[in-house]
């Protein structure tokens, strides 16, 4: 779906798929909304937790291949990854015929797998669309035998399946309309033209016909290559045609949006306040290709969906039907495995919030008022299950597969410990349910120094402030990133265990032509500062002496503060090191 770089740790569009996060919003809530009324807006898409993405377009015809050969990608990038020109690819619209399509039929099984809402790529970057619009006979109704408004349907089918309906529109970019963007360039003349002419013919009444004509609850921008705040502005007026209408944060020019969209990912520690949702591939690509059957297991998706929950955001997963409007075997069988799943344990997932854990050791925690869900994913052979730094009071435990059996729980001085079964009443996903007087309160695990006295105060231990920076894992990441305000900051929690001078040692990245920036290590009456230098990329780590600086033994926070920062972040921040100076004996004569 996209391929990304990051550039002053904010993530730019350089997509290849149905899109790309475009930065991270300071102010997701309209002006004028108050925090009361974006509340109740949001309210239905925060608990909802579980959505469906669908990738169907033209692209479902030639399904991953081009003149007899396979093409290598994603299925919906197919004309530009090969270049095809505007006309020859526009004839796959005389063999779109999907008869097979049963939009009651994808609503059920959407509902049978737990999900609470749908989102359909009613005109993706191919420009074709999938709803009889009037501003381009480019469209199902009009250019196909189908003849069938495919949007209108599948709205109709969801909302008498209890499901909200949101579409997908590509405002930007379109391959076959003269003046759209092309991420790369354009390669066909018939491409060529104006851009703004392009948005008020085109974009922006098309947009006007879904909100006005299909009553979508969420409207699913995406790339916004070439999109400037003036090109932004029409589209803005038009979202109040749709009272409780939810976006994300991919139309551009500076337009926030609702919603943080990381795409194929999970964030580490998740996006702090925001609303934030991962949409992601159920095998590799997001229109079906017929050669792609590289699918996550059942088990892989589900984990997927609880880490998610377990830090505030929604899971939206795809499915890509085939040009007969048939939902791939192997997806229709996962969605109904996690739908089995959600059937028993669905109080552990909808309408629940970030759990205070930062790491479990055998799985993930969501959490309700007066409630913490443990998500189990490994067992404890010896039937105990410890629940670290939980220093809140337990009244009561009990499995969520067996709510009437009670299980014994026992604090300790670290926190408690509930006594288990030997065998995990489900293999996959087991949930512990914990009932707590007040609100849960977590003492975070604390750093001890190794066995020659350092400590290593790592970026995944590190206790982040402010609404931008966060840890990063995956993908040979491993540090805090999208530093890009001084307002936020790090700490760790250790425990020193020897008074005395230690010398510090900073590991960080930092882009060519973004350094400068100036910052603050502080301990308790101690204080160290430093200036990032570049280091020719934010993954082109170096490991920098601060200084020394005496620490006193015992409970101790040492945090890393920015003072100034000239250009676009901070840094990419992997770890500081602490090591404690040695004292060497002075030698006596004879």
């Amino acid at each position: 779906m996209t391929r990304r770089r990051q550039i002053a740790g904010i993530v730019l569009a350089v997509a290849l798929g149905a899109g790309s996060a475009v930065g991270l919003a300071a102010d997701v809530a309209p002006p004028t909304e108050s925090a009361a009324a974006r509340d109740a807006r949001m309210g239905w898409w925060r608990e909802a937790k579980f959505g469906c993405f669908v990738h169907w377009g033209l692209y479902a015809v030639p399904a991953g291949r081009w003149q007899g050969q396979t093409v290598g990608g994603i299925g919906e990038w197919i004309m530009q990854n090969k270049k095809i020109p505007v006309t020859e690819y526009a004839a796959f619209a005389g063999r779109f015929n999907p008869v097979k399509f049963d939009p009651d039929g994808w609503a059920r099984l959407a509902r049978d797998a737990g999900m609470k809402y749908v989102v359909i790529t009613s005109k993706h970057h191919d420009g074709f669309a999938l709803f009889h619009s009037h501003a381009s006979g480019y469209n199902v109704v009009d250019a196909t035998p189908f003849k069938r408004d495919i949007i209108r349907e599948l709205g109709d089918a969801c909302r008498r399946q209890g499901l909200k309906f949101g579409v997908y529109y590509s405002q930007a970019q379109d391959w076959h309309h003269a003046g759209g963007a092309a991420i790369g360039g354009h390669w066909d003349p018939r491409q060529d033209g104006d851009m703004d002419a392009y948005l008020r013919a085109v974009a922006v009444p098309q947009v006007r016909e879904l909100l006005t004509g299909y009553d979508p609850a969420i409207l699913w921008w995406d790339t916004p290559e070439g999109m400037t705040k003036e090109r932004a502005a029409p589209f803005v007026p038009l979202l109040a045609l749709r009272p409780g209408l939810i976006t994300n944060n991919r139309l551009g020019g500076g337009v926030a949006g609702d919603t943080e969209t990381p795409e194929q990912e999970i964030p580490a520690t998740g996006l702090g306040g925001r609303d934030w949702e991962t949409c992601m591939t159920i095998n590799d690509t997001w229109g079906f290709k017929q050669d792609d059957h590289n699918w996550k297991p059942a088990a892989a998706l589900l984990h997927n969906l609880v880490d998610i929950a377990s830090k505030g955001g929604n899971y939206l997963l795809n499915v890509g039907p085939d040009a007969e409007g048939v939902i791939p075997p192997p997806c229709a069988e996962r969605l109904r495995a996690i739908g089995a799943w959600l059937t028993t344990n669905g109080e552990a997932v909808y309408g629940t919030t970030a759990g205070p854990f930062r790491r479990l050791p055998w799985g993930r925690c969501t959490a309700k008022p007066g409630r913490l869900f443990l998500h189990v994913f490994d067992w404890p052979a010896d039937g105990k299950l410890v629940v670290p730094g939980l220093m809140s009071r337990v009244t009561k435990a009990w499995s969520l597969a067996d709510p009437a059996k009670a299980l014994p729980v026992t604090r300790g001085a670290d926190g408690w410990t509930v006594t288990v079964p030997a065998a995990a009443p489900d293999p996959v996903d087991a949930v512990v349910v914990l009932a707590l007087d007040g609100v849960p309160l977590v003492e975070p695990p604390r750093i001890r120094a190794e066995q020659d006295g350092s400590m290593r105060l790592a970026a995944v231990d590190a206790e982040v402030h402010g609404g931008h920076a966060r840890y990063e894992s995956g993908g040979g990441k491993d540090n805090i990133g999208y530093w890009t305000t001084v307002d936020d900051w790090v700490e760790w929690a250790l425990e020193v265990g020897k008074s005395g001078v230690y010398t510090v040692e900073i590991s960080y990245a930092c882009e060519q032509g973004t350094g400068g920036a100036t910052f603050a290590l502080t301990a308790p009456g101690a204080r160290l500062t430093g200036t990032v230098r570049e280091t020719g990329s934010w993954t082109t780590f170096i490991k920098e002496p601060l200084g020394s600086m005496q620490l006193v033994a015992g409970r101790q926070r040492i945090a890393v503060r920015p003072r100034s920062m000239p250009r676009s972040a901070v840094m990419n921040l992997k770890a500081v090191r602490l090591a404690p100076v040695r004292e060497h004996a002075g030698s006596t004569g004879p």
